[in-house]
């Protein structure tokens, strides 16, 4: 079964929800510093969300790099990382027009925590299909900063109806811990598939 067709689906999906996201952000009707600063906690969630999405885009796009082969319960893994990520734009818009506020916050990370949880379950769902041996299973080893965010994000959601700017520093937090694509899955690439020395010019003259 060929990749392409899942990968092109959950692009799509993916930016979809940019799209509606951006939505949430209301135009103004007043020309007043007052009317955008009352956007102002709606548009830090969704510069969050957006990060988010963009993180998951693009290790979703490394993680099909590596993948070798599709079966069924690899499309199902993916559908149910695609749910959780269709939900971020209800969670973003809940949390940034209330402010913050306890209960959306923690309902936000709740949303990561399963997206997290999903995202792990489709890892394990390519490496039992290409098997244990494979690329992916090499690249993603132990996996400790996958499972840091999962531990970091059950800690939030309930710290959240405490002390809710602790949880949500706690979801910037991890943010900000895959920022920087993870480079795990293209190492392992070049390790397996050296390229192809290129023959300069100037090496081909006498």
């Amino acid at each position: 079964m060929h990749k392409t067709r899942l990968e092109a689906f959950s692009d799509g999906v993916l930016a979809i929800i940019i799209t509606i996201m951006v939505l949430e952000l209301k135009v103004p009707h007043s020309d007043s510093l007052e009317a955008i600063r009352a956007l102002f906690p709606v548009f830090l969630s969704y510069v969050l969300s957006f990060v988010y999405v963009g993180i998951y885009w693009n290790n979703h796009h490394h993680l099909f790099q590596a993948a070798q082969k599709i079966s069924g319960s690899v499309l199902w893994a993916n559908l149910h990382l695609l749910f959780w990520l269709s939900l971020l734009p209800f969670v973003t818009g809940w949390m940034g027009e209330n402010h913050f506020a306890s209960l959306p916050a923690a309902f936000y990370g709740f949303v990561l925590l399963m997206a997290a949880a999903a995202y792990w379950i489709l890892v394990r769902a390519i490496i039992a299909t290409d098997g244990a041996g494979s690329l992916l299973a090499k690249a993603i080893g132990k996996d400790r900063k996958g499972s840091l965010s999962v531990v970091i994000y059950a800690i939030a959601v309930p710290l959240a109806f405490v002390v809710p700017w602790v949880a949500e520093a706690c979801y910037v937090g991890v943010a900000l811990m895959w920022l920087i694509p993870d480079r795990r899955i293209e190492r392992t690439m070049i390790k397996e598939h050296p390229p192809k020395h290129v023959v300069a010019q100037d090496e081909l003259m006498p």
